[in-house]
Order: C-alpha cells, then sequence, then structure tokens
C-alpha cells in the first residue's frame, strides 16, 4: 500500500512539473536539437514561386571530380547539398541522405542575410531613410529616453547592446524561446538596452528579429511578402519557399528558418554578384550592398576585444588567401558564399559544421571555398 502511495505522488509530481513548465520547454525536450526538416513541425508562411527561372547547366555541368579529401570532409559534416554555379550556370551539384535538387532544408541562421537584403530593399523603396535612423522611429515600444541611442544600424551589426541571452544549450535561454516559443515579439519587444550601442560586436538573434519588426512596420507587409516581391520573384526562384511562424498566422522567425533548397538559395548570392540590379532594376541599393558586405571595424569582439574585421551587416566576411568573401552562415553549416572574383556562387547544406574555428570561421568554410576554387580554376584550363 506505501509503494502504491510513493507512486501515484511521484506520479503526481511529474505531471505537475510537466503541466507547469512552458510549452516551449516541452517542444525543446522532445525535439531536443534543431533539424534541417524542423519546418515540418512548424507552422509556415509561402514566400511563392510563381515566375520560375531555371538555372542553367554549363558545358561542362559535371565534368570535375571531387578528391577523397574533399569528398570525405563534405560527408563527415554529413552534406546534403553542394552546389556551384557561375555566369548564371550549375557547373557542379551534388545531393546526399536522400536530398534532392527540390528537397526543403532549414537555412537557419543564414535568414539574417536575407533580412539585411530586404531591409536595404526598403530603404531602396524609401520605406526607410537610412541606418543611423533610430529604431524607436518604427517601434513604438521603443520610444523611451533609454532607446534613444540604438539605430537600425546598430542592430545590423550585431552592436546593440541589448540584454538578450544567445545560447543554443540552455532550455531556459532566450534564444530556445524564440526558436520553440508561440510569441517572438513579445520576447524581443521587452529586451532592455543594457550597454551603449555602436562599441562592441555581440552577435544575438534578438537583433534580426527587431530588424523584422521594422521591415512589417515601415513596409506594412509581412517578410514572406516582401521577401516574394524583392528576391523570389525577380530572381527568378524555381520553388516555393516556406518561412517558419512562431505560430498559426503568427510572425516569421526572423533570425533562422527560410526552408528552400540549394538551388534557390544560391539567388540570394547572386543579388551580391550584381550589386542589387536584377534584371535591369536597382532592387537593393549598391551603396548599401557594398556596406553590407564591408566589415564594421570601428567595434571591437567582445570576447577578444579585436577589432571586428569578420562582419557587416548581417553577412560574413572571410578572409580566403587575401580574398575577402561574404557569405551567409546557419548553425548547421548552410553557407551561401558570393566569390566576385569568379562571379560564382557556391552553397553547401547539411546536418553539421566544424567545430573548430579560424578567426570567426568554422573550418569546414575553407574546405568548401578550397573545393570551389579548385574546380573553377581547372575550367579555365
Amino acid at each position: 500500500m506505501k509503494k502504491t502511495f510513493r507512486v501515484i505522488i511521484v506520479l503526481m509530481v511529474i505531471a505537475f512539473i510537466y503541466y507547469s513548465t512552458p510549452s516551449y520547454i516541452k517542444k525543446a525536450l522532445v525535439h531536443l536539437f534543431p533539424e534541417v526538416e524542423d519546418y515540418k513541425f512548424f507552422q509556415n508562411r509561402e514566400i511563392k514561386s510563381d515566375n520560375p527561372i531555371p538555372w542553367n547547366t554549363a558545358h561542362d555541368y559535371m565534368n570535375y571530380n571531387l578528391t577523397k579529401q574533399e569528398r570525405d570532409t563534405l560527408e563527415n559534416y554529413k552534406s546534403i547539398a553542394y552546389l556551384i554555379i557561375q555566369n548564371d550556370s550549375i557547373v557542379y551539384e551534388e545531393y546526399w541522405d536522400d536530398f534532392n535538387k527540390d528537397s526543403y532544408s532549414n537555412s537557419f541562421s543564414a535568414a539574417k542575410s536575407v533580412v539585411s537584403l530586404l531591409l536595404g530593399a526598403a530603404i531602396q523603396d524609401g520605406y526607410i531613410k537610412d541606418v543611423n535612423q533610430s529604431v524607436s522611429e518604427f517601434i513604438p515600444e521603443f520610444n523611451d529616453e533609454s532607446y534613444n541611442k540604438l539605430c537600425i544600424k546598430d542592430l545590423l551589426t550585431m552592436s546593440s547592446g541589448l540584454n538578450w541571452n544567445e545560447s543554443y544549450i540552455n532550455p531556459f535561454s532566450m534564444t530556445t524561446q524564440a526558436y520553440y516559443g508561440d510569441n517572438i515579439n513579445e520576447l524581443v519587444l521587452g529586451l532592455e538596452v543594457s550597454e551603449t550601442p555602436g562599441v562592441e560586436f555581440k552577435y544575438l538573434s534578438g537583433n534580426t528579429q527587431l530588424l523584422a519588426i521594422i521591415i512589417k512596420n515601415a513596409t506594412g507587409k509581412s517578410l514572406s511578402d516582401y521577401a516574394y516581391e524583392k528576391i523570389w520573384r525577380p530572381l527568378g526562384a524555381t520553388n516555393s519557399a516556406l518561412w517558419s511562424l512562431d505560430k498559426k498566422d503568427g510572425v516569421e522567425k526572423a533570425y533562422c528558418c527560410i526552408n528552400s533548397n540549394a538551388r534557390d538559395f544560391a539567388r540570394i548570392g547572386k543579388i551580391l554578384l550584381n550589386n542589387g540590379n536584377i534584371n535591369g532594376e536597382q532592387i537593393f541599393p549598391e551603396d548599401y550592398l557594398k556596406q553590407s558586405i564591408t566589415p564594421a571595424t570601428y567595434l571591437v569582439d567582445h570576447r577578444t576585444l579585436q577589432t571586428v574585421d569578420f562582419y557587416g551587416y548581417h553577412w560574413w566576411i572571410v578572409n580566403h588567401n587575401g580574398e575577402q568573401i561574404p557569405y551567409a552562415r546557419g548553425i548547421l553549416g548552410q553557407y551561401i558564399f558570393a566569390l566576385e572574383k569568379e562571379n560564382a556562387i557556391v552553397v553547401r547544406l547539411g546536418h553539421k559544421r566544424s567545430r573548430n574555428y579560424i578567426h570567426h570561421h568554422p573550418t569546414d568554410v575553407y574546405s568548401y571555398l578550397n573545393t570551389a576554387k579548385r574546380i573553377l580554376s581547372e575550367r579555365k584550363k
């Protein structure tokens, strides 16, 4: 009888803990770690494809073989796609793990670069004057003296000084709540400026979500609709994309979670190569794009206190053999590289990325660039 009573008490305690635990923590415990196909259990908003312009295939399409070392790197990090496009033609592409050219994969934080592009489009359209405007001009909740020094540029360069907790391990962190929670705007609108903006680089996903609110309030359009208007349609994406929401009919998780395929993700790189001009129309301001992929060297990294020579307006910048290459980056190795010298785009998608870094860049970044550079060099011979 006593044993039965103890079991009942334990079950009651477990039930109490479960039902008193916030729903986002329950989801985090169920799913444990973010995966590339998480769109399957999130609500999503469609970015339509109604003007498909397929990439050409190069005359030497798939005439190149990966070396053993190159293949080992791609497969050790559980790649699902590797794509090289030059002069608007596909030179090389390969897929793994039952993924193909049409398979959806989560962009994760590579979406931050898309939000940066949409901010630039809003400037081109006249919705926003420039990046020096105060955040409080677009977000009424920030119309307080403590937010006066916070401007759009501070959000773009990850130097906002906001008290966001960027943690991918702690199930109680703001990042976890943003990913699995159902009211992301409420979360970021409660942030406070705890440090002087525009001084230190500190990577915070909450910055991107605030940029999304600015874009929506300025344009009156959802991020997905504006992405359709400024990216997906004019660039001729061949498949509709899905931008994951915090709940049904909710808002986009702007700092992550655009779900598309390697070929359509590559179009994001084309915007940089074309200096924002798509089919004769200047959709994105050329000077804004140039600044986006220029390191914010007036900042210092909050961890090392070294000059920030690796990040611009939501774009990473890697020094590869003396060449500054901008790229979008997601937590599981979602990469979109724009190689101006070769007029080429490289996309790598997968389940893992290296945990080792060379000056703020995962070491596998250099491997994928080396592979692309080798193949593109062979094309010249």
